[in-house]
């Protein structure tokens, strides 16, 4: 589609109107030279040819408008078209020579250009080179460590402190394909993924809970805190989680020769003097999380209950029988008939008992018993959690009480937590009380842990079922009840008055733990370099914000997809037949985190679309219908900007599906064609194999859906630097400057 160009319309019309002036002019003054009677004579010559007088005028126009347009594309559209595609080179790393065109002029300006390309090039190259010598150790070390964490047999999840996965190995990523709830569409790959939320997996009050024990660790100087905890997925599996923390690096390790801010000598006589390497070894950056599936572990413990429960019921009235029968075995004068009978009673009750023996047996010996994790807490840090807990979630206010700071607790600390803030509001909510207090002891073997509160009066009788209730913490309701958690911790709980009467108490018997020396944490600091674990930067990317429009390109993640379809009317009844989707993070296209999928469109493909898509009936026969794709794909595009190329046809495509499907992609859209058009508006052709050809993008599967994303992926990657240098640098600026091309009328 080649653009009208309006200066050949300005050109032509300025000549026209000069030249009309002129001859205006000239015959002004030769008709003021003549006398009346030549006058009449040439009013009677002219009249007849006045029509042909203006055809010669017309065509001289158009002689005058085609040699404008030529002269306009040898000395303008020339250098101009120069300056886009030299822009090119010079904004990306695209290498390619420029094709000499228009005047001799313009001509020996590209050669020029091509030798300081060329001349670029070569320091490039240069530069690589001193680059990966410089670097092969470090690329080494990543080698080896992608090795490790490829055979470890845990899941490893790396993250920052947004829940942005910046990590994961292998053995992850599938198992996120098993918590999916359509891995045979995505594969998994809409919950893992460089950039995703762990959220989309985990509880993220979980997550936060851990972190909070953690930090509060690390501040009391714990060498190497962490956390674990057991969460149910979405999809209904049963996840053990272990948390360890990723802490900044200490500046004595990058700047060793810094100066201390202040010394001991200078700090105020009683005042306590942390060095910058003791706060950054208490800073976390992100998160590790080792992840197991223990939802067959979980089922083979319910079996082998169910199995234990029928060995000790289903033998008790056996054990009973064959007791009775003994005793009167032992009668002298009992008939031989009545023994015999005894005796079969007595064997078969023993082989009973042998047969769930046995059944017991063979259920153990493959399933080990899981249970929820239990993890070392100091109790006054327990006691402080749940006050701050508990004045967050209710009107009530909470006191300190007398408590033994060195009591170490074995507990999962966010099923106790919420049990304490679910008893609290019970009590409120009954007593109106506004003050109450946690009081934490030791009786024999075991630590105790009260919720503590003062009434005048209050009915005692419903107190006493409140552990059997389902916990509730604001609006949620959980599935467990307080009995579930102190189950958990085979522990105790009840009801009790002081012998006062005014105050009364929940109290829960928990384990305790051994204790644990809490040590300074300049004694932990690292004296050489990083563990090789940490040497990646990792946790430099930025919080993604909910509005988009003021949102920075260079920061955004983005999902480039395009879509194959039967035809070119959507809106008429053409359906979708293949999707592709690949992700780019950070700057960096994820070969490796691609959606690609074939979608019955439960009508017939014509013969005449097959050869550019190259996608036949029995390739779509079986395949999964757009109801069940486009959820997938919704999912893997979560949280990001959409991109195509011509996405006005992408997503009409996308759009009439909203009401069969449910799914609405809300997400702002970026066009490949129109921002090509606004960083290139002299180019002929804004086409994608036009654009690649630009940019020395290789075109590799064509009119598949998947082909088709990865090269505008590629090409979107290089408009960006050159959308910069135009000022172009939020969401919102690129969408308005591409609504003002050409192309942006086009509609589907």
């Amino acid at each position: 589609m080649r653009k009208f160009d309006w200066r050949i319309a300005v050109g032509v019309g300025v000549i026209g109107v000069l030249c009309l002036l002129w001859l205006l002019l000239t015959g002004g003054l030769i008709w003021a030279a003549l006398e009346e009677a030549e006058r009449a004579a040439v009013v009677t010559a002219v009249g007849p040819r006045a029509l042909l007088l203006i055809m010669m005028w017309a065509v001289s126009l158009g002689v005058v408008a085609v040699v404008l347009q030529r002269l306009i594309g040898y000395f303008m559209t020339a250098p101009a078209r120069l300056a886009e595609e030299a822009q090119v080179l010079l904004g990306t790393d695209v290498k390619r020579q420029l094709k000499p065109k228009g005047s001799p002029e313009n001509q020996r300006l590209t050669e020029v250009i091509n030798q300081l390309v060329g001349q670029r090039e070569q320091l490039r190259t240069e530069m690589t080179e001193r680059v990966k010598e410089a670097s092969r150790n470090t690329e080494l070390e990543k080698s080896r460590l992608a090795a490790l964490m490829s055979e470890l047999t845990k899941s490893v999840v790396v993250c920052n402190l947004d829940g942005r996965i910046l990590l994961y190995n292998h053995r992850a990523r599938s198992q996120f394909r098993a918590l999916s709830k359509s891995p045979t569409v995505a594969g998994g790959l809409e919950l893992i993924g460089l950039g995703r939320s762990i959220y989309s997996v985990l509880d993220r009050k979980l997550v936060t809970h851990a972190l909070e024990n953690i930090q509060h660790r690390l501040q009391g100087g714990a060498p190497h805190p962490s956390a674990q905890f057991v969460t149910t997925t979405q999809s209904g599996q049963l996840l053990r989680v272990q948390m360890t923390p990723v802490r900044a690096v200490p500046e004595n390790i990058i700047e060793p020769s810094k100066p201390e801010s202040i010394t001991e000598a200078e700090a105020e006589p009683g005042a306590e003097v942390q060095s910058g390497d003791a706060q950054a070894q208490s800073e976390l950056t992100g998160f590790v999380l080792l992840l197991e599936n223990i939802t067959h572990d979980f089922e083979a413990d319910s079996e082998k209950d169910r199995v234990l429960f029928g060995l000790t019921e289903g033998s008790r009235a056996g054990l009973a029988n064959a007791q009775a029968a003994v005793e009167v075995l032992e009668y002298p004068d009992l008939e031989t008939d009545m023994r015999e009978r005894l005796l079969g009673v007595i064997r078969e009750e023993i082989q009973g008992l042998g047969k769930r023996i046995d059944e017991l047996q063979a259920s153990s010996t493959h399933n080990l018993r899981s249970r929820w994790p239990l993890e070392d807490m100091l109790g006054s840090d327990l006691v402080e959690a749940a006050s701050r807990r508990i004045e967050a979630a209710l009107p009530l206010q909470m006191v300190s009480a007398e408590m033994d700071t060195a009591l170490w607790l074995k507990v999962e600390s966010f099923s106790l937590l919420q049990a304490l803030v679910h008893l609290a509001g019970r009590v409120h909510e009954v007593s109106g009380v506004g003050e109450m207090c946690l009081r934490l002891g030791e009786v024999d073997t075991r630590a105790t842990l009260d919720l503590v509160w003062s009434a005048a009066s209050m009915d005692t009788q419903d107190l006493l079922n409140w552990d059997q209730e389902q916990i509730r913490v604001g609006d949620e309701t959980l599935s467990l009840t307080v009995h579930d958690v102190v189950s958990r911790h085979d522990g105790a709980f009840w009801f009790e008055r002081e012998e006062s009467g005014s105050r009364m108490f929940f109290r829960f018997l928990l384990p305790m733990a051994n204790p644990q020396e809490a040590l300074a944490a300049d004694t932990f600091q690292h004296s050489g370099s990083r563990p090789e674990y940490y040497d990646f930067d990792l946790f430099k990317t930025s919080a993604q914000g909910s509005a988009f429009e003021d949102c920075l390109l260079s920061e955004l993640a983005y999902t480039v997809f395009d879509t194959e379809t039967t035809g070119l009317d959507p809106a008429g009844g053409d359906e979708i037949i293949q999707v592709g989707a690949v992700r780019i993070v950070n700057g960096k296209l994820l070969r490796q985190e691609t959606f690609e999928q074939l979608v019955d469109p439960k009508r017939h493909i014509p013969a005449i679309t097959i050869p550019i898509h190259g996608i036949t009936p029995d390739m779509v026969k079986g395949q999964p219908d757009i109801t069940q794709v486009l959820p997938a794909l919704h999912a893997f595009a979560q949280d990001t900007v959409l991109v195509a190329h011509n996405a006005a046809f992408d997503m009409r495509c996308l759009q009439v599906k909203e009401e069969a499907t449910g799914v609405v992609f809300d997400q702002p859209v970026m066009d490949t064609l129109l921002l090509s058009a606004v960083i290139h508006p002299q180019q002929e052709s804004h086409g994608l194999e036009a654009i690649a050809e630009r940019f020395n993008v290789n075109v590799i599967g064509r009119h598949t859906a998947l082909g088709d994303a990865l090269v505008t992926a590629e090409v979107f990657l290089k408009l960006l630097p050159l959308l910069a240098e135009q000022g172009i640098l939020t969401v919102g600026q690129a969408r308005e400057a591409a609504q003002k091309t050409y192309y942006a009328r086009l509609k589907y």
